[in-house]
């Protein structure tokens, strides 16, 4: 399946090479679906010129977003402690991360990509996992199989020493850690986290106020359900001391909307001089990775169920399944309660 993708991609990829997307995106690039047809297989592209226009937007070279997941080396498959049936994978450099989907979630997905590219341009540094692909994979006339592709919250992955999946709760939210030494790499959960911090310094403020505007966002989507994935790199003795001087007012390499009215509620920040510096926050002591992520999740008619039997199920305890609203405020006050 992953030398399929590959192959798919490289193709779809070459599309939009060719014929780059001009102008801002139309009501018809959001709902267009490009079918290429291969030995065997065939890949559909959907909502393709949105997707290279966001790709675009965080100086992402087509050359290399094609080099990065076409055929020259295979994709990396992780198990993942999350409960759903989804298979995850690496681009061969860990730079971009995919992640099937059921039709219902991509569908969800396409709706909300109009606002989702919307809040990206309003607030350039959010927090939210960068989309840079959704595609379908049919074999001969089998059903069709739906994929997300984003960059990597956690690249690069060289020094990582702790990785984390939050949701504010507490009901299955502990991991078994794998034994010392081990080359077994786990993302732990809320439980594995307690007693922990995150030393933040003068970057604290920034992080708080995001958290609000992203999540704030994702109240008015009606989804719930996602994570804020974190991880730990402890900064070499030449790299401390400089995140105190990365708040300004101003930005680079992320383009953004300049209108003035809107320039005081974007909460920009001078990025650091790193790869996937979106997601990349320096502390005093710590590089932090950041990035919320599995976006898809509607409080409809099952969740307000599965809440109610929880609520039965669990009396006094936090879990997931809450309505939108106090969905965000917890994650909101979790990463208050953690973060210095």
């Amino acid at each position: 399946m992953t030398c399929m993708m590959q192959a798919g991609l490289w193709a779809a990829t070459q599309v939009s090479m060719d014929h780059p997307p001009t102008g801002p995106p139309t009501e018809e690039d959001f709902s267009e679906v490009l079918t290429q047809v291969h030995e065997g297989f065939e890949v559909g592209t959907l909502a393709g010129p949105v997707f290279a226009r966001l790709r675009r937007s965080l100086g992402l070279a087509e050359e290399d977003y094609q080099a990065a997941l076409g055929p020259g080396g295979p994709y990396l498959q992780f198990l993942s402690t999350s409960k759903s049936k989804a298979s995850f994978f690496l681009s061969h450099d860990q730079r971009f991360f995919l992640k099937t989907q059921r039709r219902h979630e991509v569908q969800v997905l396409l709706a909300h990509l109009p606002r989702y590219v919307q809040h990206l341009q309003r607030h350039p540094h959010s927090l939210l996992a960068r989309l840079l692909g959704v595609h379908s994979l049919r074999v001969a006339r089998g059903k069709k199989k739906y994929f997300i592709i984003m960059q990597s919250v956690f690249f690069p992955a060289g020094r990582i020493s702790e990785r984390y999946d939050i949701k504010g709760c507490e009901v299955s939210r502990w991991v078994e850690p794998a034994p010392e030494g081990s080359p077994i790499v786990l993302v732990l959960k809320d439980l594995n986290f307690q007693g922990k911090s995150i030393n933040l310094g003068s970057q604290r403020s920034w992080l708080l106020r995001q958290m609000e505007l992203d999540t704030a966002f994702l109240r008015e989507l009606n989804v719930l359900d996602y994570s804020l994935l974190m991880a730990f790199q402890r900064l070499h003795e030449d790299e401390r001391g400089l995140g105190s001087s990365l708040i300004f007012r101003t930005v680079r390499s992320v383009r953004g909307v300049q209108s003035p009215e809107q320039s005081g509620a974007q909460n920009r920040r001078l990025l650091p001089d790193a790869p996937n510096a979106l997601h990349i926050l320096d502390g005093p002591e710590q590089r932090y990775f950041l990035g919320l992520v599995d976006l898809v999740t509607v409080y409809g008619l099952r969740k307000r169920l599965e809440h109610l039997w929880k609520t039965l199920r669990y009396p006094g305890r936090t879990f997931s399944t809450v309505s939108p609203a106090c969905y965000a405020r917890r994650l909101c006050q979790w990463v208050e309660a953690h973060t210095e």
